[in-house]
């Protein structure tokens, strides 16, 4: 029978395909496509595990003392019958080699089909073993987390994995360091249980070009592994099991949709000019080195925002240590044939958590709130040697480009001060060291209110600005951009947040800084008449979304846009009046966007 669950839509577009359930376990499961050439090799890992846990089971029953309840002797063989049982370790060997899923990964999908079996049971008794099944399930689990991890392939599209049929995957959340697995993997959408349209998963979806559903509550409760689904990334919809007809219908849009990311492929390399001979900057916002050459591809005019802190993640607590980010800094920089390279000093926390760090890391992990908790510069100021690391590694790699470096989440003289003399510190050690280092311009992203209300503070210290909208609007309208409880009060038009924006955007520009904004705002077409309108020349987004964006500003006319500013700022309805005022104005397409 065909269902429908309601989410928010965070990435547009429609997917087809089976779904691929992220089962929840209490052990940390690794989700990694293994290599083909090692299937074998990963199906005996499993084996081994399976024969580990049953040596374990029975040396337990053996060991029983006289006393000891019969119970628990029929409890231990009915744990060794489960984990002996080829409908749990025969079924997930079978998803190693059809899905080429890691070992760890096939046992929790496994997992996932037998409880729903167990849950549908009419018989009481039957049914409440299913938390025996978890029991050995996660024995099995950590006895592969203590042998020899899973072969991972080295980089590239793995998209020969997986099987022939598209997949979506569904899951009650994902971690960051598995979106890193996932980013170049066979997945044709997402959908989370929970997060907001700012969630670390909505903005990787983005950046991925795939339609994706986040805060749907109980999809990956009434989604089964295998079933049929439809991703609706524009209404915020999942279909599952679809009719005929339904599906027909989508697979109409699909087409739709590819027919229409052709026409905007066409303006890749157009100029961003409006049709009032404004120049824009379009930059791109990446997340590893690899991604540099997406950005060329896109059209983009250099990197405005690459987040360091993924080449932190996924690394088992291992940090990675100066030459390892000054090579990855000098990869991104070299890739950009002489463009501009924005990074970002290391910003984790919140839905950014690293894994099994240092103390300081680990009382932030603790914190009732992490978005007001140790991250970011915050997280920097507390480990001075880590930062001082990741600063050499920086002005190390502006030898082979130009380089900015971009500190987030600044909000006090203490704090700029601080990271002024730890820059300091770097440089002098680069130069007692005698290593070579260029020079690079430094900017301070506006992403918290206290830094908006004082930036005369903020324009005496750095040669630019970034305004980051996501954490701007979390801290303006105080709601948890990654909670879906409250993910329909983050509201990106609220008239504070569009007035803190327009306020940073006229300052910088008065004062003869730089200025750009490298939240979604950025690449929401929907914001970028009223970006321009502010005074913005600089936007930075997902490659994906640059070709929508230039077509905007193609048809744009900053002189017609710019007296109509207040009206939207200060309306009671913001949105509304901007796509009021933008009707009245909409004077055509420019020619070249019309030949496009």
């Amino acid at each position: 029978m065909s269902i429908q669950i309601f989410g928010l839509p965070v990435s547009r577009g429609v997917a087809i395909g089976r779904a691929v359930l992220v089962a929840s376990s209490r052990v940390d499961v690794p989700h990694v496509f293994i290599d083909p050439t090692l299937i074998e090799s990963e199906v005996g890992r499993l084996l081994s595990a399976r024969d580990v846990v049953a040596t374990e089971f029975e040396v337990l029953k053996r060991d029983l003392p006289a006393d000891a309840p019969a119970e628990l002797a029929a409890l231990l063989d009915v744990h060794l019958m489960l984990v002996q049982d080829e409908a749990l370790v025969g079924a997930s060997a079978d998803w190693i080699r059809e899905r080429h899923y890691n070992a760890e990964w096939a046992v929790s999908a496994q997992l996932e089909v037998l409880a729903r079996q167990f849950d549908e049971m009419d018989d009481p008794y039957i049914r409440e073993r299913k938390a025996d099944l978890e029991q050995v399930v996660e024995r099995l689990l950590r006895s592969l987390s203590k042998g020899k991890p899973s072969a991972v392939p080295d980089g590239g599209e793995h998209r020969d994995f997986g099987g022939d049929e598209p997949l979506v995957l569904v899951a009650s959340d994902i971690a960051p360091a598995d979106m890193l697995n996932f980013k170049r993997s066979v997945f044709k959408g997402f959908v989370t249980d929970v997060g907001g349209k700012t969630s670390h998963t909505a903005i990787v979806a983005r950046s991925m070009d795939i339609p994706a559903v986040v805060g749907a509550r109980q999809a990956s409760h009434l989604i089964r592994q295998d079933d049929c689904i439809i991703i609706d990334g524009d209404a915020g919809l999942v279909i599952v099991d679809p009719s005929p007809i339904v599906l027909e219908e989508y697979r109409f849009r699909q087409r739709q949709s590819e027919l229409e990311r052709g026409r905007l492929a066409r303006l890749r390399h157009t100029p961003a000019v409006t049709l009032d001979g404004e120049r824009v900057e379009l930059l791109a916002n990446i997340e590893m080195p690899e991604d540099a050459p997406a950005a060329l591809e896109a059209g983009s005019v250099g990197v405005g925002l690459f987040r360091s802190e993924f080449l932190f993640m996924n690394r088992g607590g291992n940090l990675p240590d100066e030459e390892e980010q000054y090579d990855a800094y000098r990869r991104a920089v070299e890739s950009m044939k002489g463009l501009p390279v924005t990074i970002r000093t290391v910003d984790i926390g919140a839905d950014k958590p690293l894994d099994g760090l240092s103390a300081a890391e680990l009382r932030h992990e603790s914190v009732l709130n992490p978005a007001l908790g140790l991250r970011a510069i915050r997280w920097s100021l507390s480990e001075p040697s880590m930062f001082r690391r990741q600063l050499r590694a920086l002005y190390r790699a502006a030898v082979h480009g130009p380089v900015k470096i971009l500190i987030p989440m600044l909000a006090s003289q203490r704090e700029i001060t601080q990271t002024m003399e730890h820059i300091a510190h770097a440089k002098r050690q680069l130069t007692e060291a005698g290593r070579s280092f260029g020079e690079v311009q430094l900017g301070a992203m506006i992403e918290v209110p206290a830094a908006a209300l004082t930036l005369p503070l903020f324009l005496k210290h750095f040669d630019f600005l970034s305004i980051g909208t996501n954490d701007l609007i979390q801290y303006t309208l105080a709601i948890d951009r990654a909670d879906e409880a409250v993910a329909h009060l983050y509201d990106a038009w609220h008239p504070a947040v569009l007035q803190l924006v327009a306020n940073t955007i006229t300052q910088a520009r008065a004062a003869g800084k730089g200025v750009s904004v490298c939240g979604e705002m950025a690449g929401d077409p929907a914001f970028t008449e009223l970006l321009l309108a502010m005074g913005l020349r600089s936007f930075s987004m997902h490659p994906t979304q640059v070709a929508s964006v230039k077509q905007r500003v193609l048809r744009a006319d900053t002189r017609r846009l710019a007296p109509l500013l207040d009206q939207v700022l200060y309306s009671e309805d913001p949105e509304a009046a901007c796509e009021s005022l933008l009707s009245q104005t909409n004077g055509g397409a420019s020619p070249v966007a019309r030949r496009a």
